[in-house]
């Protein structure tokens, strides 16, 4: 399962009979501190979600589980409404990253390299 807004949805008029009366909707990914990740995707909505809520979402075969018997050719399903995130943090996000570490030196010439002549 991922985390998601929803920021839209799509109308089509010509679709699969298998997804006539199915809601679509765009939803954003987020990560678990709910910041944007990945590109906006089109998800079939198995709740009755809203635009600007927090879902969550997910893809694959199981995304088609909801709609049974029905089987719509989908592959990413809202099923659920998220109320609230708790994350707990190991690492302080204020705290600068360490400084990168010192180029690593090239290796020392070899006395058997091919610029040396043959082995």
């Amino acid at each position: 399962m991922y985390f998601g807004r929803v920021v839209g949805s799509v109308w089509a008029t010509i679709k699969s009979p298998q997804m006539v009366g199915q809601r679509m909707l765009v939803v954003q990914p987020l990560t678990p501190e709910l910041k944007n990740t990945g590109k906006p995707l089109i998800c079939t909505d198995a709740i009755g979600a809203g635009a600007g809520e927090l879902v969550y979402w997910v893809r694959g075969k199981e995304a088609s589980f909801p709609f049974l018997p029905m089987e719509p050719p989908i592959d990413t399903a809202v099923i659920g409404i998220v109320d609230e995130v708790h994350v707990k943090r190991t690492v302080n996000e204020d705290v600068p990253a360490a400084p990168a570490a010192a180029p690593v030196p090239p290796p020392a010439s070899r006395k058997n390299s091919r610029k040396n002549g043959p082995c």
